[in-house]
């Protein structure tokens, strides 16, 4: 084939190709129309909208009385498509003016933002518009309005909840606390508005645009009531302060279904502003901290020494002078005790005692009575954050551990696992498990779901239980936590002091002081523990931490009538007889109290700080007579002369406590001889204030 015909068959290919190929692609195009035509339009209208979230509101958070703890507060997004049909240059005009008047702004603003728009049609105009503004700007009728709402969270109660509702961050997620572990239920579900993509990709408003309305959140309903909360908050921060201590503790529990009541922490954090505050602050260290209890741990001891009939409470145990080493460690008692029973032990908080007793068990059965009562393990509490605690294994233990573990060293314990053993001693040997939220309610208020108390376990017998409750209300009336005591009032409770582990050895300097203790003890309605770490203030829990229990404990039965009551039968008699008023001039303001009590006067509330001062003045005067049950007013001396008493007071009459409290107000040491009424004392009244005195009660 010549070069002629090689050219021209190419052409006729060139043609031919050229010929077929619109065939084909319009062939491609009907097929693509007939099966893919759906699927594409669909596809082209995703390209040409966009969605645009609107935010759910966050479910609030109220107390057991329907008290609001976290509420939102709505704000608003003011947008407008300038271009959108009736809305003309005379609407705008008075519209931006209107809105000047409604922000505070320049009108011009408003103008500018229009004009200088990077949407062909969208424009923002203003942010964080309230409640009240946004209803307005509705009633003005102004075509081509966009209000996009956005929400905030608002703590009412600031820093004496924050630690149990916890915050949220920047973007409305749960952070801490019950909005970290309920973020799910309370964060609802976004909606979203439509809105028109151009062909450069921005968005334009469409005022018409399909709208997805959001789905709010569920409204929490806490165990926790509010006044007991404040109590709790108040009264901590208040002995925190006073005492110089790094930091405290406090919880609240119904003993009986594991409701917690009130918890804090100090020092604490505003939730409302949370980015301010560092770890320390935030942390909740009523789960999250591991300590080791002291004495408040040896309820174990107690419980399985006296089930397991190991020893009885009548039974008697030499403790010496205080001090003895048992099973290789060293012990040391506050006092000489010589020989006391069990339940004096328990009274007395006895290291001596309680670590001989513990070494008549068995180291398992020991081992099994601290796990079955919760220690080593979590309590489960609906809080984030919560540690298990540590309890070694019997294996792993020295030749001093049962010992040292009987009275509250070796072993990590967590605060809330404390209260949740004492709650089974209340409430007859049940383990219970704490929880917060009692109820789930949605926006309108229906219920979606409610919280079932549940037992764990069985930790020890009701016998065991009933047994073992009057000598921890002794440790209240006669024992180391007698700055707990108030009249009328029947309260159980147990002291504990603990030296502080520094570098791998104790520092004698350093103490974590704690009480936890519940009442009414017949019939317990609220079991309270604290805690505070590394006071400054000398002296041991019971001197620390046993007052700030009794001010919460008066301050909380004071809202409980059927409790209140009790308080009021025992200090206010009724007015029906003639009395005369004793002398009791010179006496500690809480010994002259009790005696005006006791002749039938009422007396007014005398501050804690001032219980030991010597009255100065009384109204009625000696030996005046007024009706029964008319208030009585003591004024006590000066403050510098306070406990400046310098001569043996008379103790004939009063009952072994009041004694107790008095000489131990004077620095005085005490040895007791019977219980009871006090009928003798040496040295005699009136002679030279000494450094120890008998006191000899029946």
């Amino acid at each position: 084939m010549g070069a002629r015909e090689n050219i021209q068959l190419r052409m006729y290919l060139v043609l031919v190709l050229l010929g077929v190929l619109p065939v084909f692609i319009a062939g491609r195009l009907i097929w693509i129309y007939v099966t893919d035509s759906a699927e594409l339009g669909d596809a082209g209208e995703r390209q040409a909208s966009a969605a645009v979230p609107i935010p759910a509101m966050r479910g609030s958070i109220y107390d057991r009385e329907g008290r609001a703890l976290v509420v939102n507060t709505a704000n608003y997004q003011l947008a407008i498509d300038p271009t959108v049909e009736g809305f003309t240059s005379d609407i705008a005009d008075s519209f931006f003016d209107k809105l000047s008047q409604l922000t505070g702004r320049p009108a011009g603003d408003f103008r500018r933002a229009v004009s200088s728009r990077s949407s062909p049609k969208y424009a923002v105009l203003t942010r964080n518009l309230a409640e009240e503004q946004k209803e307005r700007l509705e009633t003005w009728g102004v075509p081509g309005l966009v209000l996009t709402p956005a929400y905030s969270r608002r703590y009412n109660h600031g820093a004496s909840v924050a630690h149990v509702l916890g915050h949220v961050g920047s973007d409305g997620q749960g952070l801490d606390g019950l909005e970290l572990q309920y973020n799910a239920h309370l964060q609802g579900t976004a909606g979203q508005r439509m809105f028109q993509r151009d062909r450069l990709g921005r968005i334009r408003a469409d005022v018409d645009g399909a709208v997805v309305e959001p789905h709010d959140g569920e409204n929490l309903v806490l165990t926790l009531d509010l006044v007991l909360q404040s109590i709790l908050h108040e009264e901590l921060a208040a002995g925190v302060e006073a005492t110089g201590a790094t930091w405290g503790t406090a919880i609240a529990m119904n003993p009986f279904d594991g409701a917690i009541l009130g918890m804090a922490n100090v020092p604490t954090y505003d939730p409302n502003r949370a980015h301010l505050f560092g770890e320390a602050a935030r942390r909740n260290r009523a789960i999250t901290d591991r300590v080791e209890p002291g004495s408040t741990f040896k309820l174990v001891t107690a419980v399985a020494a006296v089930e397991q009939g190991a020893i009885a409470l009548t039974d008697s145990i030499e403790t010496g002078n205080g001090f003895a080493i048992v099973d290789g460690r060293p012990l040391h008692d506050i006092h000489g005790y010589g020989t006391i029973t069990f339940a004096e032990a328990i009274a007395k908080s006895s290291n001596i005692a309680i670590g001989k007793t513990a070494t008549r068990l068995d180291r398992g059965v020991f081992y099994q009575y601290a796990r079955n009562m919760g220690f080593g393990q979590r309590t489960w509490v609906d809080l984030p954050g919560e540690v298990d605690g540590f309890l070694k294994k019997p294996r792993a233990w020295s030749g001093t551990s049962q010992t040292s573990i009987s009275i509250g060293y070796e072993v990590d314990v967590t605060p809330i696992q404390i209260l949740s053993a004492y709650s089974a001693l209340a409430n007859g040997g049940v383990l219970v498990k704490p929880y917060v939220v009692a109820e789930r309610r949605d926006i309108e208020g229906r219920l979606l779901w409610k919280a079932e108390p549940d037992s764990i376990r069985r930790a020890f017998s009701r016998k065991t239980a009933k047994a073992l409750l009057p000598a921890f209300e002794d440790v209240v009336e006669t024992g180391t936590a007698r700055y707990a005591h108030i009249e009328g009032l029947r309260i159980a409770g147990k002291t504990g002091t603990a030296r502080v582990l520094v570098d791998g050895s104790y520092d004698d300097q350093l103490h974590r002081v704690s009480y936890v203790g519940f009442f009414p003890a017949d019939k317990p309605e609220v079991a309270i523990l604290l805690m505070l770490a590394e006071p400054k203030k000398r002296g041991d829990s019971g001197v620390i931490t046993a007052p700030i229990f009794q001010r919460i404990a008066r301050r909380w039965v004071g809202s409980k009538p059927d409790l209140a009551e009790q308080l009021v039968a025992v200090t206010y008699p009724p007015r029906e007889e003639v009395r005369y008023a004793p002398q009791v001039v010179g006496l500690p303001a809480a010994i002259a109290a009790t005696r005006m009590i006791s002749a039938g006067f009422a007396v007014r509330e005398t501050d804690d700080d001032h219980l030991f001062r010597t009255v100065g003045e009384q109204s009625p005067a000696p030996g005046e007579t007024a009706f029964s049950g008319t208030r009585a007013t003591l004024r006590t001396a000066e403050a510098d002369t306070a406990y400046a008493v310098s001569r043996m007071p008379d103790l004939a009459g009063l009952s072994l406590r009041q004694a107790v409290r008095w000489l131990d107000a004077l620095g005085v040491t005490i040895r007791i001889e019977g219980d009871g009424m006090v009928v003798s004392q040496s040295p005699a009244a009136g002679q030279p204030l000494p450094s120890v005195a008998v006191v000899r009660c029946r």
